[in-house]
């Protein structure tokens, strides 16, 4: 098992100081959801392009997954559309710059219903259709399309069901770990669902606060990272994990250059004690 970051981490960061401290913290990739600190574009130009894999080589780290922002759940099929020729880019993107996977959202449809079947199997069936048609892009170019527990799909079984109706092997889930816990399912419910499309892991802990959850540092919340680094573990899971701390998106949690350290050391730790 490998260990990358996403840079949602350290939306402050050059790219340079990404991969230079990314090798120094010890983690052997990053995920790249940003790009001078906003969301990264899927119409990257070809000299950027080269720029980031360039310093990637240069300090020994791989570019593991790219984050984009499709979702397919609306209702609007014009707007399904869009989504579908965006993620198709990303896709492209990926190729270009030799990056093995593409994560996608599935998004929501309006005002969430989850208690209504009905509600629940259009929305699947949206989504099982738009990453039809991506996939043939993404076999023609080697690239994965993942599918992440996370909105409307934070359950494991939701993810499951759209992948049931895509056949291709070249679409897959991210599994975040954080989602499914908030959805009452344990490491077992969740491994069961996803393990024959398992791809990519998004690791991070939270803490119940109320209604809401805050982010922390692994160990700290309610999300047994442990345990589920341990089940990777023991069922030969060998594919990256990535640390993801969201300071982008919640800035009041700690610096990059905190937290980081912190998370590569503990992680080791969990693989240490996995395999004893």
């Amino acid at each position: 098992m490998r260990i990358a970051y996403s840079n949602l981490a350290c939306p402050e960061w050059s790219m340079e100081e990404v991969m230079r401290r990314g090798a120094l913290y010890g983690y052997d990739g990053v995920e790249l959801r940003l790009y001078d600190g906003e969301v990264l574009p899927f119409d990257l130009g070809a000299e950027d392009r080269q720029k980031i894999t360039r310093l990637a080589k240069n300090h020994g780290l791989d570019i593991v997954c790219l984050g984009a922002s499709t979702r397919f759940a609306m209702e609007d099929r014009t707007a399904r559309q869009q989504n579908v020729q965006e993620l198709i880019a990303y896709v492209e993107l990926a190729a270009k710059m030799e990056v093995p996977m593409v994560r996608t959202f599935g998004g929501v449809a309006g005002s969430p219903n989850l208690q209504d079947p009905e509600y629940v199997a259009r929305c699947v069936e949206r989504v099982a259709e738009s990453l039809c048609q991506v996939a043939p892009r993404a076999e023609e170019l080697g690239v994965e399309v993942l599918l992440e527990t996370h909105d409307e799909f934070s359950s494991s079984a939701l993810v499951r069901d759209v992948l049931q109706r895509v056949e291709s092997e070249y679409v897959g889930a991210i599994w975040d770990t954080h989602h499914p816990v908030r959805m009452h399912e344990t490491v077992e419910e969740t491994y069961a669902n996803l393990a024959d499309r398992l791809r990519h892991v998004h690791l991070k802990d939270a803490a119940r606060n109320g209604d809401d959850w805050q982010l922390v540092v692994f160990g700290e919340g309610d999300v047994p990272v442990a345990d589920i680094v341990r089940k990777l573990q023991q069922t030969g899971y060998n594919r990256y994990v990535t640390v993801e701390w969201e300071k982008k998106w919640h800035p009041e949690i700690a610096a990059a250059a905190i937290a980081l350290p912190q998370h590569i050391e503990i992680l080791r730790g969990y693989l240490k004690d996995a395999t004893l």
